[in-house]
């Protein structure tokens, strides 16, 4: 018991080394429309891997800056596309995201870092409503260490439950 409460105590202090996080610093994100999305980017198109995947999503990384947009995910999840104007950056996301029978639409995002400057963009999809009960069915966390910036991309719980176990959406978090 002794040797576990060490063990405990030590992934405790590591995890709260640095800035606070094991994770680092986590960044937020501010929406935007189109026109303000300019540079050439690397482009992340996240999902798509089978025809009904709701589990997608694109990131535009500005080329030429100091940081690097990775997903937490096995590389077969996820395609690269690097030098992209910023016009046909967004098509190519519009175009990959609405294969989806019950898309609705897209929300571009920036991604900023913690001293407010934009690191590269989010283009989430939105569905219609009945489909899944909300339009927006991910949860998209970013965290930053160093010039790495780790995306984690997940179904948000409903959904996820909605979809592999055949709950309905409405149903309460239990």
């Amino acid at each position: 018991m002794k040797y576990f409460v060490t063990i405990l105590l030590l992934a405790a202090s590591l995890a709260t080394a640095g800035n606070g996080s094991a994770l680092g610093a986590e960044l937020r994100t501010e929406e935007v429309s189109p026109s303000d999305v300019k540079g050439t980017f690397t482009v992340i198109l996240y999902g798509g891997t089978y025809l009904r995947d709701v589990k997608t999503a694109a990131f535009l990384d500005l080329d030429g800056d100091q940081y690097t947009l990775d997903p937490y995910a096995p590389g077969f999840d996820y395609r690269v596309i690097k030098g992209v104007p910023a016009k046909e950056a967004l098509a190519m996301a519009e175009q990959f995201l609405s294969s989806h029978y019950d898309y609705w639409r897209s929300l571009i995002s920036r991604i900023v870092d913690d001293q407010g400057k934009t690191v590269g963009y989010e283009v989430r999809p939105l569905y219609h409503i009945p489909a899944f009960g909300i339009p927006d069915v991910l949860d998209i966390n970013y965290s930053s260490k160093g010039k790495k910036i780790r995306i984690y991309i997940r179904l948000k719980p409903q959904v996820e439950r909605q979809l592999f176990t055949g709950g309905d959406s409405r149903d309460s978090d239990r």
